[in-house]
């Protein structure tokens, strides 16, 4: 991970290759024609890039006050004497791509190249960092104390998130000045390299595997009751998150394990540093204590007998090579927190050898292994109903084929099967006497529509509970992969992605017209891993004409959310009723997302009705 922990994905660009590209704009203004006696400030510069970006430049000093010897090795220095504009950082991270022989506390004299990297490369839309390259490192004296830290609090960090791009730039904010008592991240990037402090502040994204988390030094923004904050429109980032992460090696000092509204107690105080998974990162020298505040997993309510349960679950990429612990803590979890709903709709079902690239499409073995854990957990006998799709035609993992499941309760509900389906045949909408059917059940919905190139096609299922017919759709709609950052240098960001979840939404919202066309009280439930926000433009094509509601949005506006990424707690995961089905209870139950520990990424839904 460039200039923070090492990821094999992490790719960075330098300022030559983005200056050619026209992404950055520098002056080639200096304090000195040869690059000689030039400060900190005078590299930073007034903007997020310097204009110095591509020169030499010689006899810069400062502080050095961390050093990282993982990931991205260098270390940062900072000037002691810093100028009157707050714009202006004082600190910078020296590159030295080998393991850095200075000690925090070192007085050093720096020769390098002012470059700019972009974190994830030009295409991923980052803010580039400002560091030198290739630098020769002169220690002048060694004891001194590091500069005191700049205080990162509710009250310094402005409300409003980002200013917005110039036209003229593309949309970029690279070219404007820097405006840190009005923006969050002007405010974020004045203080880049600088070093900075947190007081006691609350978790809202739990530890990583990368051994990262998430605070907020703004505790009433968008929280809600089980310590999260919220995100609600794309005009509400949530300016108070901050990424942190340790300079210590973990195999020195293991990164603590913390879930959401645990509080990482104490100062937490090191470089502020940018890096291409999470924007600006508290690069900790002395970490907070983590203190648990007992966040536990929900249950939800069991069904009544005459009410029909439904769920969906995305059970992150599971096939028969995951250990057993993994399939038992899923079943125990639909058995226990679940309530074993009657019908529960999977996404990430993997084929019998997961992602072994040889052909196989089958998933028998893999939901066989997860019904009999079940059982095992002291739930019912699951029946199944799936399509297998082509081999790598459906996206994720090469030779992983996942697909959506339909698990059902044969106690309490009955499959309709209406054979025909395979991969490539689409199941369509019949009707006799103002009741509708499916030509194809379990069946799959336009698959040769190019809106499923490479993506989870829908499963379409027609079930009956007492009697009257429910019809359900299992989605996994294309992902979030391509978009940039909510810290991307356009404002507002590009979010190419979701070109084609709308394209994949209208389908859907067009099969389920041609239902209640057929049936206008159809109870027709959309279920599943939409990959987008109840406020997103997928999510109102979904709803075109009134053919469906969001359910999520009948929860509280601090309940919506099945997915916490980069301290944003989000919705992802939704299930969407028909307008004849009038009176029903939601609830997403959160036993993943906020937890250190996880089965899956996601929390499962449950929706509860009367049919």
């Amino acid at each position: 991970m460039s200039s923070s922990i090492p990821r094999s994905a992490a790719v960075a660009a330098v300022v030559s290759a983005a200056l050619a590209a026209g992404l950055l704009a520098g002056s080639a203004s200096a304090s000195a024609e040869d690059g000689a006696g030039v400060r900190i400030h005078d590299i930073q510069g007034t903007t997020r890039v310097s204009p110095l970006a591509g020169q030499q430049v010689t006899g810069v000093t400062g502080i050095v006050t961390g050093v990282r010897t993982y990931g991205s090795r260098g270390f940062w220095i900072q000037d002691p004497t810093p100028d009157a504009n707050p714009a202006t950082s004082e600190g910078l991270f020296v590159f030295t791509s080998s393991v850095p022989t200075v000690a925090v506390g070192d007085a050093v004299s720096v020769n390098g190249t002012v470059t700019e990297y972009v974190p994830g490369g030009l295409a991923s839309g980052n803010q580039s960092l400002t560091q030198l390259s290739k630098p020769v490192v002169t220690v002048l004296s060694q004891g001194n104390p590091v500069p005191a830290p700049v205080t990162i609090s509710s009250w310094s960090v402005p409300g409003a998130y980002a200013p917005a791009g110039d036209p003229a730039a593309g949309g970029s904010i690279n070219g404007l000045t820097l405006k840190p008592r009005a923006y969050a991240l002007d405010y974020y990037e004045s203080l880049e390299g600088t070093n900075v402090r947190i007081g006691s502040s609350r978790v809202v994204g739990a530890t990583d595997p990368y051994s990262e988390l998430w605070v907020t030094v703004k505790p009433w923004e968008n929280a809600n009751r089980r310590g999260g904050t919220v995100y609600g429109s794309y005009e509400d980032q949530n300016t108070g998150r901050l990424q942190v992460q340790s300079l210590v090696p973990i195999a020195q000092q293991p990164f603590p394990k913390a879930n959401v509204g645990d509080v990482l107690a104490g100062a937490t105080e090191g470089p502020l540093d940018f890096n291409q998974y999470g924007g600006y990162t508290l690069t900790a020298r002395t970490l907070g204590t983590v203190v648990d505040r007992g966040l536990e997993r929900e249950t939800t309510d069991k069904q009544h007998k005459n009410e029909l349960a439904v769920a969906t679950y995305n059970v992150e990429n599971l096939d028969p090579s995951d250990p057993q612990e993994k399939f038992d803590a899923l079943a125990k979890a639909v058995v226990e927190n679940l309530a074993f709903p009657d019908i529960v709709a999977l996404e990430e079902i993997q084929d019998d050898n997961g992602a072994k690239n040889d052909g196989t499409v089958s998933a028998a073995q893999t939901v066989k292994k997860f019904t009999d854990a079940i059982v095992a957990a002291g739930g019912p006998a699951y029946d199944w109903r799936s399509v297998d799709p082509e081999n790598n035609e459906d996206g994720g993992e090469p030779g992983g084929n996942i697909r959506q499941v339909f698990l059902f309760n044969p106690a309490r509900v009955s499959f309709t099967d209406r054979p025909g389906g395979d991969a490539i045949t689409a199941t369509g909408v019949t009707g006799r006497k103002g009741h509708a059917a499916l030509t194809v059940s379990p069946g799959r919905i336009d698959p040769a529509n190019a809106a499923w190139a490479d993506s989870r096609k829908p499963l379409a299922g027609e079930f009956v509970f007492r009697g009257r017919t429910v019809f359900v759709i299992a989605n996994h709609f294309g992902s979030k992969g391509g978009d940039e950052s909510i810290v991307s240098h356009h404002q507002p960001p590009n979010r190419s992605s979701e070109a084609k979840r709308l394209l994949q939404a209208q389908a859907v919202n067009g099969f389920v017209k041609q239902l209640l066309a057929v049936e206008k009280q159809a109870d027709v439930l959309v279920v599943g891993d939409i990959n987008d926000f109840e406020f997103s433009g997928t999510t109102k094509a979904l709803t075109d004409g009134g053919a469906l509601y969001p359910a999520v949005k009948s929860l509280p506006r601090g309940e919506r959310y099945s997915y916490v990424y980069q301290g944003n707690s989000q919705v992802l995961d939704q299930i969407l009723t028909s307008p004849g089905i009038h009176h029903f209870e939601y609830d997403s139950v959160h036993i993943n997302a906020e937890f250190a520990d996880q089965d899956s990424d996601h929390d499962p839904q449950v929706l509860r009705f009367r049919p």
